[in-house]
């Protein structure tokens, strides 16, 4: 596997535990201003999650666990005999803030773990697991990002779908870590869809990629079938909120139709994304919680209110079936046409 030098394009972080407390960049904002909000207590975690200052499924997961350290402390503080049960609320609140990421429910069960084993203060052991669980995600997308770019070998240009680098994790990224180590072996071309209605793309993976100086092109989601037709890219790489046993994947609404046309045009269809994000309980998309979010997202001003008959669909994730992902990219391994059979290998790993 060649080595690429791609630390240097990877300077942007969303997540940081600085004097006990976390600091989140709240990506609304971007790309007008850098703000960083500063949290000390597991409410203000679980509402920076829910209002998508967090976003991004291993993000999401790293900041509730730094979320159970807030939590933990001050449970403590509060009754050092009753911590246990007491904190047992926080952890539900932190896990009803994003419903489709799975690696929410990981990391929560990775501290549950933790806290079943700790007795007396919990808060440096609990600390030592929240930023085990970000380093290690950091590790795992400069894997994947050598990994995906073997796969790319000979490609000219790639399309990608929200925001998948840096900010959607704990480091580097998932898709954009592919991007990132291809565009240190000589990737040309990098195409970003916008991405609605949020705008992930415009705002957040074209900002990123500015910012690490990554040359890269803005897109219409509704160019991306023409963008295909012309041979421009090779690949589209995506992310994924939550993976099922047999490989359907849900990711960032907008995907399922790329995918398609992906397969249609005969461009190739990576989902980038570490194997905390698979569900294994799951046997297949169709058990997949789809978030919705609110109405007035999507609704222009004038149409809200009770004088008006307009309403609005507002799904955040669909489901891409395994039938037309042709890799899926963990730091365990590569699976190829995943199928239940061939992602079980990954548990072997």
């Amino acid at each position: 596997m060649p080595s690429s030098n791609s630390n240097s394009h990877d300077t942007v972080r969303a997540l940081q535990w600085t004097h006990g407390a976390l600091q989140v960049l709240d990506q609304r904002k971007l790309p007008a201003s850098i703000e960083y909000d500063t949290y000390d207590n597991a409410a203000g975690v679980t509402e920076a999650i829910a209002s998508m200052r967090v976003r991004g499924a291993p993000a999401i997961g790293i900041a509730a666990a730094y979320g159970v350290v807030l939590a933990a402390r001050a449970r403590y503080h509060e009754n050092p005999a009753e911590w246990k049960s007491l904190i047992q609320a926080d952890l539900d609140r932190l896990a009803a803030s994003r419903p489709t990421a799975v690696n929410l429910f990981w990391a929560l069960d990775r501290m549950r773990e933790v806290i079943a084993g700790t007795e007396g203060d919990p808060e440096a052991s609990l600390l030592a697991a929240a930023l085990a669980i970000h380093q290690d995600d950091l590790a795992a997308n400069r894997r994947m990002g050598e990994l995906g770019a073997d796969l790319l070998q000979g490609s000219s240009g790639v399309l990608t779908h929200c925001n998948t680098g840096s900010l959607a994790t704990g480091g580097y990224g998932t898709a954009l870590g592919v991007i990132r180590s291809a565009h240190a072996r000589g990737l040309q071309h990098i195409y970003a869809n916008e991405t609605r209605p949020w705008l992930q793309g415009a705002r957040l993976t074209v900002w990123e990629l500015d910012q690490d100086r990554i040359p890269a092109t803005l897109i219409a989601d509704s160019a991306a079938a023409w963008l295909m037709r012309s041979g421009a890219v090779q690949w589209v790489i995506v992310g994924a909120d939550r993976i099922a046993a047999n490989g359907d994947t849900a990711n960032k609404i907008g995907t399922y139709s790329l995918a398609v046309n992906a397969r249609h045009h005969g461009v190739k269809f990576m989902v980038a994304a570490p194997t905390s994000t698979i569900d294994w309980s799951i046997p297949s998309g169709e058990a997949i919680e789809i978030e919705q979010r609110d109405r007035n997202e999507l609704l222009n001003e004038h149409f809200r209110g009770p004088d008006h008959v307009i309403d609005a669909w507002n799904p955040v994730f669909d489901v891409t079936p395994a039938q037309l992902v042709d890799a899926i990219v963990t730091e365990r391994g590569v699976v190829l046409k995943p199928d239940a059979e061939s992602m079980r290998a990954l548990i072997a790993h």
